[in-house]
């Protein structure tokens, strides 16, 4: 069996890094926010950007497909190309070592990026979010299999380019969702690039990753067996397990993440 380097950390085991900044290794971080309601003005975020800017950080939080304006909206690859487009203007900012942090649908947003090859010099990946292939084994979440088998049927019919009503569930509430069926199973296909069990084993084995979850996390006890146990080994790759729940991951972790990102993504 692959050796794999993972660390379980309880909180205040690391102190909060404070390093020069020099322009041949400054630090970009692209924050990638969680799905609706989740958006770059949800409460969670605001204390963390600040705090990385404050070390000299050049820090983005971009509005994405997922938020609530814009919830769901395109094809999976636009999102990718909007991560790609704020990569660059990091990178034209000034960044030499580019992060993507993610919380929750940002996480699987963040691996895809890497692992189609997109610049990345480490992952935060703080209480990971969004399981396509979860749909096929809750029964409390049957409505989105539904929708997915809906879709490959009408993609299978030829009209996969045409609007038709879908469901999707977070955090427990039921949400209609607009859309072609290929832009729906761009997101929601088990076996596409949105898939956090997709994407781990194609993440480059130079990529160090860094995974925070709560122990009131819905996910708290399969996220091992979802994506992290699939991670190529990296000595520099950690799985924080910390207190609190979904919403509350980004600022419980932030001591440890701090620490953790001149140390990862340092030159």
């Amino acid at each position: 069996m692959k050796r794999r380097a993972f660390a379980s950390l309880a909180l205040g085991m690391l102190p909060l890094a404070t390093l020069p900044v020099s322009a041949a290794d400054r630090i970009g971080v692209l924050m990638l926010h969680g799905k609706n309601p989740g958006g770059p003005l949800s409460p969670q975020y605001a204390p963390v950007k600040a705090a990385m800017e404050k070390q000299g950080w050049l820090v983005a939080l971009p509005d994405m497909p997922w938020s609530r304006n814009r919830y769901l909206q395109g094809h999976w690859d636009g999102a990718m190309a909007e991560i790609a487009q704020h990569v660059k203007t990091l990178q034209d900012q000034g960044a030499a070592r580019i992060v993507l942090m993610g919380h929750s649908m940002g996480v699987p947003a963040a691996m895809s990026h890497a692992a189609r090859g997109g610049t990345a010099h480490a992952l935060v990946l703080l209480a990971p979010g969004h399981v396509p292939r979860g749909y096929f084994t809750a029964p409390s979440l049957a409505p989105v299999k539904e929708s997915i088998e809906a879709a490959r049927a009408l993609v299978a019919a030829g009209k996969g380019d045409e609007n038709n009503r879908f469901m999707d569930i977070n955090q427990g509430r039921q949400q209609p969702v607009v859309t072609t069926a290929k832009n729906f199973l761009s997101y929601f296909d088990p076996e596409s690039d949105a898939d956090m069990g997709v994407t781990a084993p194609r993440l480059p084995a130079s990529l160090p990753v860094l995974t925070a979850i709560g122990q009131g996390d819905p996910m708290f006890t399969r996220v091992r067996e979802y994506y992290v146990d699939k991670l190529p080994a990296n000595l520099k790759t950690q799985f924080l397990e910390v207190s609190g729940g979904h919403l509350d991951t980004p600022q419980v972790a932030l001591d440890q993440v701090m620490a953790w990102i001149p140390q990862a993504a340092g030159a």
